[in-house]
């Protein structure tokens, strides 16, 4: 098995460990008293793995402050994944979390890492 293979299998593994599967305790749902959903926390236990520093730093994955690309193509990149490199998270959240993970990206300050 390729370290690439582990790797994926590793993120995977992380992510679905991460995720309650039942709708009444998805993260989905809004938090207890109409809350938003926490893009922070949804980041941390799915991506945090491979985005360092709560996605500050490069680490098994790139650094995602200040990242330039568009909302669009970060969701994208997010729903399906990238080949040998990440993960498809498309069937792990909504619309709405995913959004959510893409404004705590957007919340991010480049620190230079």
């Amino acid at each position: 098995m390729t370290a690439s293979r582990i790797l994926i299998g590793l993120c995977l593994l992380v992510s679905l460990t991460s995720v309650p599967v039942g709708a009444e305790d998805s993260p989905a749902a809004p938090a207890a008293g109409g809350g938003a959903i926490d893009g922070e926390k949804l980041f941390a236990t799915s991506c945090g793995f491979c985005h360092q520093d709560g996605g500050r730093a490069a680490g098994r994955g790139p650094k995602l402050a200040g990242s330039e690309r568009p909302d669009a193509y970060l969701i994208n990149r997010i729903k399906v994944g990238k080949e040998g490199a990440m993960p498809a998270f498309g069937r792990a959240f909504s619309d709405t979390q995913l959004h959510a993970i893409v404004a705590y990206i957007r919340s991010l300050k480049d620190t230079g890492k």
